[in-house]
């Protein structure tokens, strides 16, 4: 069996919104990232701890991370106390409950020769719980509308459903460096109506090639994002507006910009890349060439360069106190707002202009407050 199922529970958002390209990465290489390892060796850490604190005997992998830190141990620590949490109030409801850790889950009832790895499951009369855990400190991940987890659901009723008198099927994502827990509460008969409905037509597509190429955010994490020409052809929509200024543009011509923008820079930014990559490969692209970027220079070794500097009767150092963060990791979370929450403060952000679904509250603007007195 393959690593990589065509139709992944994690990729799923994608070919759900644009179907084709599932196949259409098939003709694309998989490239590993720092990310993506340092997200493996967090969820190994996960599962031993889980298993730690239930008293599960497991080798410690520690020795053998390559990524690990006091902020993943930190994650992991958080992690296996939420997922203890969920089997003990699980133990209220019903005398047998069961909990797997990175478990396989067969997908192909509902998508075509798919299977995944759900990272907790907590099975019980009621409720069945799953839990997906996300170290990326990147995108906020939503639990809400989210067909990975949901798909993981399916897979998991199709082992836990004739066991256990299940009504229903929270998902949870835990994203320890974003300090978010969000949780999406499913009825059993809305899970299998959203795969009758949705998911299968979709996936049936996906698996054929079928369907119509469709862009937003899903591209970001798309292999073939830099030389889609779907995305090329959605981005280049704003060139009807001539790169006018503000003021010679509608309301309803900004408010089109501002819905297309970030795509737009995100799909220039993929461009550039691209074509710089394919570049150093040797490709040689009309009117352009490869050249040398500007660096700064910088020391060779910084202990000899300290020694010499100091022998010459100098102070090599600089002292500042470290940033929230580092000092947080410095001294753990409780000794941190033990010793310092009263010196603490969160100034306001800076104003963004978001679409009218983001969560955070609207700000108050002068204008308004003008309005309101």
């Amino acid at each position: 069996m393959s690593d990589h199922a065509l139709l992944s529970a994690s990729s799923s958002h994608r070919w759900l919104q644009c179907p084709p390209s599932a196949r259409l990465c098939e003709g694309y290489p998989d490239k590993g990232s720092d990310y993506s390892a340092e997200g493996t060796d967090a969820h190994s850490l996960c599962e031993f701890r889980v298993k730690q604190a239930l008293g599960i005997a497991a080798e410690d992998p520690t020795e053998s991370l390559s990524y690990y830190s006091e902020e993943m141990e930190d994650g992991a620590a958080a992690y296996a106390t939420y997922i203890i949490e969920l089997l003990e109030a699980a133990k209220k409801e019903c005398t047998d409950p069961v909990i797997l850790t990175e478990q396989h889950l067969d997908l192909s009832r509902f998508v075509r020769e798919a299977f995944g790895t759900a990272d907790c499951i907590v099975a019980a009369d009621g409720t069945l719980h799953i839990v997906d855990y996300k170290f990326g400190r990147g995108v906020l991940v939503e639990a809400e509308g989210n067909p990975q987890l949901q798909l993981y659901a399916l897979g998991s009723l199709d082992i836990f459903d004739g066991i256990y008198d299940i009504s229903e099927v929270r998902m949870t994502i835990f994203q320890p460096r974003r300090s978010n827990i969000s949780t999406c509460t499913m009825s059993k008969d809305e899970l299998y109506r959203w795969a009758e409905e949705t998911l299968k037509p979709a996936a049936e597509l996906a698996f054929t090639g079928g369907g119509e190429f469709r862009c937003g955010e899903w591209c970001q994490f798309c292999k073939a994002k830099s030389d889609c020409r779907e995305r090329a052809d959605y981005n280049m929509e704003l060139a009807r507006y001539d790169f006018q200024l503000p003021p010679l543009l509608m309301d309803e011509d900004i408010e089109d910009i501002l819905a297309k923008v970030d795509e737009l820079v995100s799909w220039a930014s993929d461009i550039k890349e691209y074509a710089l990559q394919q570049a150093i490969s040797g490709k040689e692209w009309t009117g352009w060439k490869l050249v040398e970027g500007r660096s700064n220079r910088k020391y060779i070794n910084d202990t000899v360069v300290a020694d010499v500097v100091e022998h010459a009767g100098f102070d090599p150092y600089e002292r500042k106190v470290l940033g929230v963060t580092a000092m947080q990791k410095l001294l753990g979370k409780s000794r941190f707002d033990e010793l310092l929450s009263p010196y603490i403060e969160k100034p306001q952000g800076k104003p963004a202009l978001v679409p009218e679904s983001d969560k955070r509250p609207a700000m108050s603007t002068a204008a308004a407050d003008f309005k309101e007195n």
